[in-house]
């Protein structure tokens, strides 16, 4: 890896795959701010940001960029309390100095700026580097698919209209990015000319103004919200084809030839006994259905099997089955 400021190479996003790795990374001389990504191959949003922050490093070539997978570096997440993916921290002299929680590509890009620049460049030596508010607003328009400025975040919105307008955003099930107007007084004032639209929220598809809150109420009502915006598969239906995609399906911690935990070790020892074919699905590796299936199926604890899309239950209800001498029979879907 060249050393900052050669120009030998354009910087690349590296890997931190055990904790002496990260260490080691943060500890790299001659580049001063460390970004890295918390990420997890699971989750979509991620892998749009591990895509985001290499175009970063191919700007900041000063900046170290690195993307450390959550759950496979757990000492790591664990010390930082990394408790949801994408998560950026952002490391000075190996000292944590700024977090982001979320898939926020504008805010992402945002505080990389504001930290390579005032790690490197001597207070007011940097006017002429301005960038013009326009190009920057457009940049912004067109980081996400959709993108809604809003004060506060989709997380902790900071008044009433954008509360409502994400509340219709994640009803819908729509994917979209946020940019906190109330983080850059530049951007909040500046958007409302360039959009000639003066209030807020506003919402954006493809770099093209939607409007505001009373505009996606009519979008909904008239049905078309569902047409012309981004979405995700909803995690009902998603749901619907993991439970269907066998005629046995056990969703578990771990798989069949690795338990991750003692009920679901004994779950599969009780069904391999029976010679019954079967699919695991390793609830560990999806956040998403691990919370999602608990409410779906209205039964709070894994493993969970069912057969045919109908749930049998946990460990407790397969060995109940398993000493009654129905197990067989059950798995089969005769009874």
């Amino acid at each position: 890896m060249a050393a900052a400021g050669t120009g030998a190479t354009a910087a690349a996003v590296v890997e931190a795959t055990s904790p002496d790795r990260f260490q080691q990374l943060l500890q790299q001389p001659g580049r001063s701010l460390v970004v890295v990504h918390f990420w997890a191959p699971w989750a979509p949003q991620c892998v749009q940001m591990n895509s985001v922050m290499a175009e970063l490093a191919k700007e900041h070539t000063q900046v170290t960029f690195v993307k450390l997978e959550a759950e496979a570096v757990p000492e790591v997440s664990e010390k930082y309390e990394i408790t949801s993916v994408p998560t950026f921290l952002f490391f000075k002299n190996s000292q944590k100095i700024d977090r982001l929680d979320g898939a926020h590509a504008p805010e992402l890009t945002k505080k990389v700026q504001r930290h390579a620049t005032s790690s490197s460049v001597p207070a007011g030596s940097n006017d002429g580097a301005k960038e013009d508010l326009n190009v920057r607003l457009k940049k912004l328009i067109n980081a996400a698919p959709c993108m809604l400025f809003m004060k506060g975040t989709p997380q902790e919105a900071r008044c009433g209209f954008s509360r409502q307008i994400v509340e219709i955003l994640n009803k819908h099930n729509i994917v979209f990015s946020s940019f906190d107007i109330f983080s850059d007084e530049e951007v909040r004032q500046g958007l409302k000319t360039y959009s000639s639209w003066p209030t807020y929220p506003q919402l954006y598809v493809a770099g093209e103004l939607i409007g505001g809150l009373d505009i996606v109420k009519e979008l909904e009502a008239s049905g078309e919200l569902d047409t012309i915006f981004p979405k995700a598969q909803k995690l009902e239906n998603r749901l619907k084809e993991l439970i269907n995609k066998a005629s046995v399906m056990l969703f578990m911690k771990g798989n069949k030839q690795v338990a991750k935990c003692g009920f679901s070790k004994q779950i599969i020892e009780l069904l391999n006994n029976t010679g019954v074919d079967y699919e695991t699905f390793d609830i560990l590796e999806d956040e998403e259905v691990r919370q999602g299936l608990k409410k779906y199926s209205n039964w709070p604890t894994y493993p969970q099997l069912y057969v045919k899309g109908e749930l049998i239950g946990g460990l407790d209800i397969v060995k109940e089955l398993n000493e009654n001498g129905e197990l067989s029979s059950a798995l089969k879907g005769e009874n």
